[in-house]
């Protein structure tokens, strides 16, 4: 059974968390890397592409260095790679 943390993050036994996001709400939203690269840590969504066939993408622009990185919007919700806010 899942349980939500004080975080906002859904706990799923044995120490596996994951972010709980909203779809509608994530243009804008901020995100940290938890093992950033090319001192990339901090990231804003600046679009959601959303498919024929059901997918739903984001594009995360780094702060710092400008760069855009696409990939599904169900990464974000592992803990263990991003975690919401800057921090």
């Amino acid at each position: 059974m899942a349980r939500i943390g004080s975080t906002g993050c859904v706990h799923r036994g044995l120490g596996a968390v994951l972010n709980r996001i909203q779809r509608n709400k994530l243009k804008l939203s901020k995100w940290t890397a938890v093992a950033p690269r090319d001192s990339e840590k901090h990231f804003l969504v600046t679009q959601v592409l959303e498919h024929e066939d059901g997918v739903t993408e984001v594009v995360l622009e780094a702060v710092y260095s400008k760069r855009e990185y696409t990939m599904p919007w169900t990464e974000l919700k592992d803990d263990s790679h991003w975690q919401m806010g800057w921090r």
